[in-house]
């Protein structure tokens, strides 16, 4: 027994200098992140305020019922009621006060989850279709698309698997050769489908999660705060095939001058394309 209480002891002690040290907290976290966008802050808020109100349901509880067996305990001399007994009152009262927290959790809910559906007065729509195993995205009215596929780094390591290190891969399996652009503080509409499998556009930062369905399209939103721009990333959430885990999603969030320069390039490097796909026997030309 003294061995085992020390063993328990070496390994809560272990887990503590774990939960405490700068580089755990820098991996990874026991809670949800807010996101960059305002829906994600407020799911977030919900999020937290129904927690503490099931910590604090918990607290009373588990209090009430401990200091029950601590208090009417046999050594103590309680001796266990064998009438029926009924309180009409108590039972208005605990069938009352579910009620009410539940109503208080539900209207919140209710009116963030519209909101999270409420896709008027966007400012630029984007086709995102999921393929067995990437992502094509199309700029609706600009003549831009393009697919989305796991980077060459990622992939190599994938292929190679324990020969190489791939913590030593930068965002290993999370890279894409080319990322999703979008301009920041402006409201973007999702539209999203699928042509093979069901697959699901998933972006922890964005609070952005649908599936991708064959010959249904679904609608998604999002609006990243103007001083947010950077690189976020999610995944495929939806087990779609044997490469389900190489489907990564990046958005590259950019200022509004430097996307408007970006989408400028790309409408100049598919205006060739297509106009030499317009001509019969012809090749589009090689990258150099």
């Amino acid at each position: 027994m003294t061995k085992l209480i020390r063993v328990m002891g070496a390994f809560l002690k272990a887990g503590a200098l774990a939960l405490v040290a700068p580089t755990a907290h820098a991996e990874w976290a026991l809670n949800m992140t807010q996101g960059v966008t305002d829906i994600s802050r407020r799911i977030y808020g919900l999020h937290m305020t129904i927690l503490w109100v099931c910590v604090a349901i918990g607290i009373f509880v588990f209090g009430w019922m401990i200091w029950s067996i601590a208090v009417f305990r046999k050594s103590r001399g309680a001796v266990p009621d064998t009438t029926l007994t009924h309180s009409t009152k108590v039972e208005v009262i605990w069938t009352v006060i579910p009620v009410l927290i539940l109503i208080g959790s539900a209207v919140p809910a209710a009116r963030t989850l519209i909101e999270t559906e409420n896709a008027t007065n966007t400012e630029m729509t984007i086709v995102v279709t999921g393929y067995q195993w990437k992502w094509n995205y199309s700029y609706q009215g600009t003549g831009v698309s393009f697919f989305s596929t796991l980077n060459r780094d990622s992939n190599v390591a994938r292929q190679l698997g324990s020969e190489i290190d791939p913590y030593k891969v930068p965002d290993y399996l999370l890279s894409v050769d080319n990322a999703l652009v979008v301009p920041a503080g402006v409201k973007v509409r999702i539209l999203l489908t699928s042509q093979d499998v069901i697959h699901a556009w998933w972006v922890p930062a964005l609070a952005v999660k649908k599936d991708a369905i064959p010959g249904l399209t679904n609608v998604v939103w999002f609006k990243v705060d103007a001083d947010k721009t950077g690189i976020y990333r999610g995944q495929c959430a939806e087990l779609c095939g044997r490469d389900h885990g190489f489907m990564p999603v990046v958005i590259d969030v950019r200022s509004k001058q430097d996307f408007d320069r970006w989408l400028s390039e790309k409408k100049a490097a598919a205006q060739p394309a297509a106009a030499t796909a317009a001509v019969p026997g012809a090749t589009a030309p090689q990258a150099g």
